[in-house]
């Protein structure tokens, strides 16, 4: 697990925005693994639900009030957030306050949400339109 969250936080860290403003960036083995992994992590419905409320700063208290799960499960799972570089923390006297690292990360679980929203409501799912065809009627 550690030596996966270091991958994690090293991709983020050295590729961090290296690919060209409106296009996707190029899908090596690496950065295939780093998003399986962070997929990995969003599959378990607490952590989702605690990385969609760490958009802004929240405590252990805080979080635990709003989730379904006791205070000792929401430290559990924000420490492997923590250590996967998904979430940071910083000490404010006696609390430790964690918060989402990425926009990045914060869009792919509102996505996902969403995404979950139209299946479970049984709502037909966007597509994106289609590019205009080539060589039209002249």
């Amino acid at each position: 697990m550690l030596r996966r969250a270091r991958r994690i936080r090293h991709y983020a860290n050295v590729h961090a925005h290296d690919n060209k403003p409106g296009r996707p960036p190029e899908g090596s083995d690496e950065q295939y693994g780093a998003a399986a992994e962070v997929l990995g992590l969003l599959a378990d419905p607490t952590r989702l639900h605690l990385l969609r409320l760490l958009t802004v700063e929240q405590d252990v208290s805080t979080l635990t009030a709003q989730v379904e799960a006791s205070r000792s499960s929401v430290s559990q799972h924000l420490g492997r957030l923590r250590l996967a570089g998904l979430v940071t923390s910083r000490r404010e006297g006696r609390r430790m306050l964690y918060r989402i690292t990425s926009g990045h990360l914060t869009a792919l679980v509102e996505e996902a949400l969403g995404y979950a929203y139209h299946a479970v409501h049984d709502i037909p799912h966007h597509r994106p339109a289609p590019p205009p065809q080539a060589g039209g009627a002249g």
